[in-house]
């Protein structure tokens, strides 16, 4: 695929901005425990993966879907989804709080595995492919559900608060541009004017 640096950027871009109708906050409201639970073994996990290994998808299979979601949320100036460790998460999801999903992404998976061999023969695997090939490939199949189950678990694997164990050092907060701090800090009045417990929160995991 014979493309510049911006258009491929473009075109990244579009597959992030395209997923944010899923995270609304009653959504992630609702699923919080689960995405909590998932967001400390991603953090865990990503640590030590080599003995850790993954739960739900195959080493090869992770290798295609982490591939897939460099692309969705690319490295560069800022950390991507690669950095995030999201594919960790994405394996836990599968087989946790989005275990619903599970019997349709396993299937999805391999068709979009098929349709990519098929697509490229002479390549062995998504992951194995240079980025103007993925990128290619990934607009022919941007609008069928096994890749609006990547993206969704992407963006949560991507922007869940460090302080519960996702987005690895902050890696979606810099994306954002986001700074975490207080705008206000103590004391705010003369009720805390004494109050000496106040701890901002400071993250960990960098």
């Amino acid at each position: 695929m014979n493309s510049s640096g911006g258009d491929q950027d473009n075109s990244r871009r579009s597959f992030l901005l395209s997923g944010g109708g899923f995270l609304t906050s009653v959504w992630l409201a609702a699923h919080w425990p689960a995405i909590d639970a998932a967001a400390h073994h991603a953090a865990a996990v990503s640590e030590v993966p080599a003995a850790a290994g993954f739960e739900f998808l195959s080493a090869a299979d992770a290798a295609d879907i982490e591939a897939i979601a460099a692309q969705i949320v690319p490295s560069g100036a800022t950390p991507g989804a690669r950095e995030a460790h999201a594919v960790y998460f994405i394996d836990r999801a599968l087989g946790t709080f989005f275990a619903a999903w599970a019997a349709d992404f396993r299937p999805g998976l391999g068709d979009f595995q098929a349709k990519f061999r098929a697509a490229n023969p002479t390549l062995a695997a998504f992951a194995k492919s240079d980025p103007g090939q993925q990128i290619a490939f990934l607009k022919t199949v941007e609008r069928t559900p096994f890749f609006d189950s990547v993206r969704t678990l992407t963006l949560l694997g991507m922007f869940s608060s460090p302080k519960y164990g996702g987005n690895y050092q902050t890696a979606g907060w810099r994306l954002m541009g986001f700074v975490d701090q207080h705008a206000f800090t103590p004391p705010f009045g003369h009720y805390d004017r004494q109050y000496t417990g106040f701890v901002p929160y400071t993250d960990k995991s960098a």
